[in-house]
């Protein structure tokens, strides 16, 4: 187990969150939290398309993949985006519909909160 492998892993490219609509999904994460759409193709062995969206900028994306018994919705995806003003986009989302937890805010750590998507995914945003 102490050995090194011999090609070493260089970033993190697409982390997935599992979806009952892909239209739905994109535009949950294009039009209300503002991600930009970067990938969009139909993939017939997944049941439906490959879709990568991020933060204008980000090398990272999340790839809303359609859901089934591998990888069923209404996960938490330990994904944190961040956010200039997480006071500001939490009330914004909340006046919008969207299903967001208190804003935390305790001494010496950024303002937080938890949202979930139309399908229950779990997503924190924290202030930068």
């Amino acid at each position: 187990m102490g050995e090194q492998a011999n090609t070493a892993i260089t970033g993190i490219r697409t982390v997935g969150v599992p979806v009952t609509d892909q239209d739905r999904a994109v535009a949950f994460y294009v039009d209300v939290l503002g991600l930009d759409k970067r990938l969009d193709a139909p993939v017939e062995q997944l049941g439906g398309r490959w879709i990568e969206v991020a933060p204008a900028g980000a090398a990272t994306t999340i790839a809303l993949v359609p859901a089934g018994s591998d990888a069923e919705a209404g996960v938490r995806t330990g994904i944190r985006l961040t956010v200039a003003d997480a006071a500001r986009l939490h009330k914004e989302l909340a006046e919008r519909g969207v299903q967001v937890d208190e804003l935390l805010q305790w001494p010496g750590v950024p303002p937080m909160f938890s949202l979930r998507d139309p399908d229950g995914n779990g997503l924190e945003v924290v202030e930068e």
